[in-house]
């Protein structure tokens, strides 16, 4: 079933066209992404979905009653609402059914006369919507939700309009997924989530029985979850029938085959055109009618061929080059014993922590684990209450805040810049064209730039700094994908050393030697990029809740069987085939009954997500031992 389709849909704003052939489907289920480049035009396209903006030509088809959920705007609430009172405004609906439940358990408890009758007929029926509206699992949703996106029980107390923007964010983002409307439209949804966070939402979206439609600049959440790209260029949407990935290579595969398309096309015009001045050459030779006639045909022909325009083959793009003055010395950053406090509050304890020169070293943690804390103890923002803290002695530090501040945006673009780096206008005009800002662009004052482009500024003048040791925080935030690679390509060239803060797991990915990531106020280190972290640390926990069960089975004086060698490397033992095929089978029954009852403990805690997801780790321990069991009670069995 169709839930949206726009056709030939065109947007003005004033004199400026924005948007002009815009068309695409959006079946029931399905999961797509809008791609292209900030300022394309994504972001208005949800709004003219949602109902916020209107369009100038096309047409626009919503399925009747399906409801539309927008995360972009922070609504306005009363001073007094909390955070729960926020995420409860999700059930409204669910609310207003359950107060007229109550409203008709009080007049039953109160009539006895012919009316109780029908009263319990209109209170099955309210019970029944209740139910169907999914009433009875509100809790269940409610813990859900807040589990996934870290909403904690005393987050959930705190007053809403006290909260950070991000913060803000990730709590509509909650209600809107406890809404859980028919189509979803989620731009930069992955913005001010940690990763546990974004990997639980991928999942999240993955099960989601609605249409989602997502912008975003998270490669790895796109590739996760989009099943359909539509990529707007140009004031136009071409669709891609796969993720992120499919994308970027079918692009580069479309944009040959039109080059070549183009290029066999202006061969052909040109053999015409050449033929063309032969005819009027022989016709003015031999005074031949036919000839001119001949011309005046193929000139027609080529006005009717419809003329394939040139592809650009490579937009403009930013352009990065690090400057980096000379080596630092071997030890970069030597921190040891290093404990910091807010208050009551002990964020970072008896913390060690090594970085040499030129490695790239990604610092990961859950929000509020201590990253930033980290990175502005290092920069001597922050004293340490213990600890040593040492810095190579020719070390130059160029450092990237995530809050991008300057200190006078009143100031234009060229003004902040040739402030910062002396230098001739034409000089500086020419390095800020390298980062996209042309022409009159550059007058611009910086208090007037979005996001993206205070972002690109900063980048620039961090590029023109004498600097050997980079520390990044949240690099790439409001930068488009296209922005991205080329500060990966340009992090990869840097020879100096890199320490940074990313929630881009491709990025992190790209970039990273070494990943060190704060966990329980200290730090544990993987030598490895991000892929290869995430699967150690599965390991880890893995290792973690067998050993937890082993401890309980002694406890218990249960007795499991411990994992074994494929039959074939034990063949000199001692026990005869038989005895230990029996012994076997023993010890899978207990297995059985083990992970059943381990499956009977998961429904017991359906509401409590962190105990459920421990409880599952140990049934897939369990599990992970039967399938050992199993396959050495078929080789046995092969050999009776």
């Amino acid at each position: 079933m169709i839930e949206v389709a726009l056709k030939g849909i065109g947007k003005y704003y004033g004199a400026r066209k924005v948007l002009e052939d815009i068309t695409f489907e959006v079946k029931t289920g399905e999961r797509l992404a809008i791609a292209g480049r900030n300022g394309t035009g994504k972001t208005t396209v949800f709004k003219i979905i949602a109902g916020i903006e209107n369009y100038n030509s096309g047409q626009m088809f919503i399925r009747k009653g399906a409801s539309i959920g927008y995360l972009n705007q922070i609504p306005c609430y009363p001073e007094n609402y909390k955070v729960i009172d926020v995420l409860n405004t999700a059930f409204l609906k669910e609310y207003k059914v359950k107060q007229q439940m109550r409203e008709l358990e009080n007049r039953m408890s109160e009539n006895d006369s012919k009316e109780l009758e029908a009263i319990i007929k209109k209170y099955g029926e309210f019970q029944n919507t209740f139910e169907l509206m999914g009433g009875y699992d509100i809790e269940e949703k409610l813990s859900r939700v807040s589990s996934g996106l870290k909403i904690t029980k005393d987050f959930k107390e705190r007053k809403f309009a006290h909260l950070s923007g991000g913060e803000k964010t990730t709590v509509i983002l909650g209600k809107i997924l406890l809404q859980n409307p028919d189509i979803l439209l989620l731009d930069e949804p992955s913005n001010h989530l940690d990763i546990e966070s974004v990997e639980w939402l991928e999942e999240f979206l993955k099960d989601y029985k609605g249409s989602v439609l997502t912008i975003s600049h998270d490669r790895f959440f796109l590739d996760k979850i989009a099943t359909r790209i539509i990529e707007i260029e140009d004031k136009k949407t071409s669709i891609y029938e796969g993720n992120y990935s499919y994308y970027v290579d079918e692009k580069k595969r479309r944009l040959q085959q039109q080059f070549e398309d183009y290029q066999n096309q202006q061969k052909k015009i040109k053999a015409m055109e050449e033929a063309i001045k032969r005819f009027r050459d022989w016709g003015t030779r031999a005074d031949n009618e036919k000839m001119f006639i001949k011309a005046k045909n193929m000139e027609k022909r080529i006005e009717k061929i419809d003329k394939l325009d040139k592809p650009i083959m490579e937009r403009k793009r930013i352009n990065l080059d690090f400057n980096t003055n000379g080596r630092s010395g071997k030890d970069v950053i030597k921190i040891s014993g290093l404990t910091k406090s807010f208050g009551d509050n002990l964020v970072l304890q008896g913390v060690k922590f090594h970085i040499r020169y030129g490695e790239k070293v990604a610092l990961l943690g859950k929000n509020g684990s201590g990253k930033s804390t980290l990175i502005k103890v290092i920069l001597k923002e922050y004293m340490p209450d213990q600890g040593k803290i040492e810095l190579a002695s020719k070390a130059k530090i160029g450092y990237l805040d995530q809050n991008i501040y300057f200190e006078n945006e009143k100031l234009s673009i060229l003004e902040a810049f040739r402030i910062e780096h002396a230098m001739l206008e034409g000089d500086a005009r020419g390095i800020l064209a390298k980062f996209l800002f042309y022409g009159e662009d550059v007058f611009k004052k910086i208090e007037d730039l979005s996001g993206g482009e205070k972002s690109r500024f900063k980048l620039c003048q961090l590029m023109y700094q004498d600097i050997n040791l980079l520390i990044l925080d949240e690099p790439t935030n409001h930068l488009d994908i296209d922005s991205r690679e080329i500060l990966e390509e340009a992090l990869r060239e840097f020879e100096g050393t890199i320490l940074f803060i990313s929630h881009d797991r491709y990025f992190i990915n790209k970039i990273a030697q070494k990943i060190v990531e704060i966990r329980n106020k200290r730090l544990y280190s993987y030598v490895g990029n991000y892929s290869y972290y995430r699967q150690k640390r599965k390991e880890e926990i893995l290792k973690t809740s067998s050993i937890v069960l082993s401890n309980k089975d002694i406890k218990n004086n249960k007795k499991y069987p411990k994992q074994v060698k494929n039959y074939s490397e034990k063949s000199s033992s001692k026990y005869n085939i038989k005895i230990r095929n029996e012994k076997i089978e023993k010890e899978i029954e207990q297995l059985e009954s083990s992970i059943k009852l381990k499956k009977a403990e998961m429904e017991k805690y359906i509401s409590d997500h962190k105990r459920l997801a421990d409880v599952y780790i140990e049934k897939e321990a369990l599990e992970k031992k039967l399938s050992l069991l199993l396959d050495e009670w078929t080789e046995l069995n092969s050999q009776i």
